[in-house]
């Protein structure tokens, strides 16, 4: 996996499944972590990495109820999991979902695991809604489109925006079976005034991108779900199968 400092505050973590977004945020004696890394030398990893570059954890956020995104406590077994009501509700609705996409991923990589994920306690986030880091607060902001459910999290202090499964470099819009395209570009719109004040955007699955690159990201991912036109460089063929899954869940 990769680390990246983009703030004093803010630590990235990319891991080697997916390109898949982990982000640590700081505040004073507080800290939270954001979605998760996948592999688990990665999640055994995270404690050490946090600790040597003094970030704590109060506590896990998850930017949706995708199985990818709430691994976190796998790396911290006592910390709660906080996420949008959308996202809990989700959790409660399909329970086992996420271990089962987990199991699955394991089985097909040939990955093995210490200990089966467990959840805990789910703690659902009033979204549209702001939660405190230190003496500071972040602001969660409705993101769904990609699922039916889902938050961004902004850090004003830091300029940073968490954008969960929206504005990745390496990867079209992609619409689960629970997406909307309707809903996925309403959640672009929601950005896009974050997106400009931005010093870096992370997206859930790809490298940190600057602020102006994510909003030509942002106009590029736009004009993909209104004429279904794959933008230049996520043209191969991995971004083509999601254009012709979009395309038959948008008809």
């Amino acid at each position: 996996m990769r680390v990246a400092a983009l703030h004093p505050d803010v630590l990235v973590v990319t891991s080697r499944a997916y390109a898949t977004s982990c982000v640590a945020l700081r505040g004073g004696e507080e800290g939270f972590v954001v979605d998760s890394p996948v592999y688990p030398d990665e999640l055994d990893a995270l404690p050490a990495v946090l600790e040597q570059a003094g970030f704590p954890v109060s506590g896990l956020l998850a930017t949706h109820a995708d199985w990818d995104h709430v691994l976190g406590r796998l790396a911290f077994p006592g910390a709660a999991l906080g996420c949008a009501e959308t996202s809990a509700a989700r959790l409660t609705g399909a329970p086992g979902d996420p271990q089962r996409g987990l199991r699955a991923f394991d089985e097909e990589h040939y990955v093995e695991r210490a200990a089966p994920l467990a959840l805990g306690q789910v703690q659902a986030l009033p979204v549209p809604g702001h939660l405190e880091l230190g003496e500071h607060e972040l602001e969660l902001h409705p993101a769904d489109g990609h699922t039916e459910d889902g938050m961004a999290v902004w850090a004003p202090r830091a300029g940073v925006l968490i954008a969960g499964d929206y504005l990745s470099p390496v990867e079209i819009p992609m619409l689960s079976p629970s997406g909307s395209r309707d809903a996925y570009l309403a959640t672009l719109e929601r950005l896009r005034p974050y997106v400009q004040r931005a010093d870096w955007v992370v997206p859930g699955h790809g490298s940190p991108v600057a602020g102006a690159q994510a909003a030509a990201l942002l106009e590029e991912d736009m004009r993909y779900l209104n004429d279904w036109k794959l933008p230049a460089g996520r043209r191969n063929a991995a971004q083509r199968a999601i254009d012709q899954s979009n395309r038959e869940r948008a008809r």
